[in-house]
């Protein structure tokens, strides 16, 4: 399992940005203008959504997603040129981040420059044409990864991109061979050491129909090997069941804590309330609180990850078919809890290698320890429904820090009283 920086990754938090709908302009240089508020935000990394250009052929909408790509080894014109990459890449590197872009290695448009040039690197179908293994996914074909010359053209592709940025997200990487993304790392570590990888890895119900048809689709357990960190997409159907009133948050933390186990030491499941191909978090609320949903984000053990707009509470899913720029002049801003949360993420919760959970109705309480030590060093009350509530926790009484409110809290007879806001206590007084 990889071994780059894992303990400083997991408390790191990644901001992600789809450059076409970040600004009016939708360009790298415009884009730079707001790398200081994110970097506010407590940001680490900024992942930078597809890059490349978008094919034309089956496009959808007017502009085209930027998953469906035209040219592996090219910038979108739309953005900018590679001048213009390498400035916004300098400047978060000045802001104090870091650079991941989007790696979309499972597909390509079906007017890609490999196909023109290498249409044997694709997958065909029965009568011979390029086609997909998902049906709706009708803006892309296929590569096939039993042909060695793909390996070679797509690693020497990384390494080029490796020269100038900090990391990959790699998009459904685990419908693409463990063995590849294992190859992938060891050759761009040479080019630059420290390299972070993140896999998409899919839902479990997306990976078992995928398996029922034939296709590869790996186990998140070896995908480790390959990756630092992996999308917690194993356990996302569950909380869409608990925020839909279909299961119990009991059920969804003894998920996580299952993945505590089941992974390997050290296992970096990123956390996250929504993400491009999410629902807005602000629009699926219901009776639950966005506070506490959000602490329980930054509280857990793995890197947090924030899609740009969830800052404003915003409810608009933005298009990836479309112009469609996000509204940053809505009224609700949770961006000092953010940045709180991130502080506590970065200067408290880091190299806490333990975790216990445990559920009192709506409430979760998230322990943090250091392995050997008798209690936990800090202990997050999270009242998911925002109500008031009195909880039991792993601490000796006393009174405690609440690391958000900065004031104190009384621990007695092993319970504490949370009045509906997020509560982080530190076990030192």
């Amino acid at each position: 399992m990889p071994h780059t920086c894992r303990d400083t990754i997991s408390s790191q938090v990644i901001y992600s940005v789809f450059v076409r709908n970040h600004t009016q302009e939708g360009t790298f240089r415009a884009l730079e203008g707001d790398l200081g508020r994110i970097r506010s935000l407590g940001a680490d990394w900024v992942w930078l959504m597809p890059i490349h250009p978008i094919g034309e052929v089956s496009r959808k909408g007017t502009l085209g997603s930027p998953y469906a790509i035209r040219d592996y080894r090219a910038v979108n014109p739309e953005y900018g040129d590679l001048d213009d990459l390498r400035h916004l890449v300098n400047a978060i590197h000045q802001a104090g981040m870091r650079c991941m872009i989007d790696v979309v290695y499972n597909h390509t448009s079906p007017d890609s420059v490999l196909f023109e040039e290498h249409p044997g690197f694709f997958w065909h179908t029965a009568t011979g044409k390029p086609g997909n293994h998902v049906g709706d996914w009708t803006d892309i074909i296929d590569l096939d990864y039993n042909v060695g010359a793909l390996w070679d053209y797509q690693v020497e592709t990384l390494c080029s991109w490796a020269r100038i940025v900090d990391g990959f997200r790699c998009d459904v990487a685990s419908f693409v061979p463990v063995d590849f993304w294992r190859r992938a790392r060891a050759e761009v570590e040479r080019v630059h050491p420290g390299f972070v990888w993140l896999a998409e890895t899919v839902h479990r119900s997306f990976a078992q129909a995928a398996r029922a048809r034939g296709m590869y689709c790996a186990r998140d357990s070896e995908m480790f090997d390959a990756f630092d960190i992996e999308y917690s997409y194993d356990v996302q159907e569950a909380f869409d069941d608990y925020l839909d009133g279909k299961a119990t948050l009991a059920h969804i933390l003894d998920l996580l804590d299952y993945q505590d186990f089941v992974f390997p030491e050290g296992a970096n499941k990123m956390r996250y309330l929504e993400n491009h191909d999410l629902p807005r978090i602000a629009s699926r609320l219901g009776g639950h609180s966005l506070g506490n949903l959000t602490a329980l984000a930054f509280v857990l053990k793995g890197t947090t990850l924030l899609y740009a707009g969830q800052e404003l509470c915003a409810t608009h899913q933005p298009s990836l078919f479309d112009k469609d720029p996000i509204d940053w002049e809505a009224k609700d801003d949770i961006s000092g809890l953010l940045a709180l949360l991130a502080r506590i993420k970065h200067e408290t919760l880091a190299g806490l290698e333990t975790q216990t959970l445990s559920a009192e109705k709506d409430v979760a309480v998230v322990g943090r320890g250091r392995v050997g030590d008798q209690h936990p060093s800090v202990v997050a009350v999270l009242s998911l429904t925002g109500e008031a509530a009195e909880v039991k926790v792993s601490l000796p009484d006393g009174r405690y820090r609440d690391l958000v409110s900065g004031g104190r809290a009384e621990v007695s007879d092993g319970v504490v009283r949370s009045a509906g806001e997020p509560l982080i206590l530190q076990a030192q007084p």
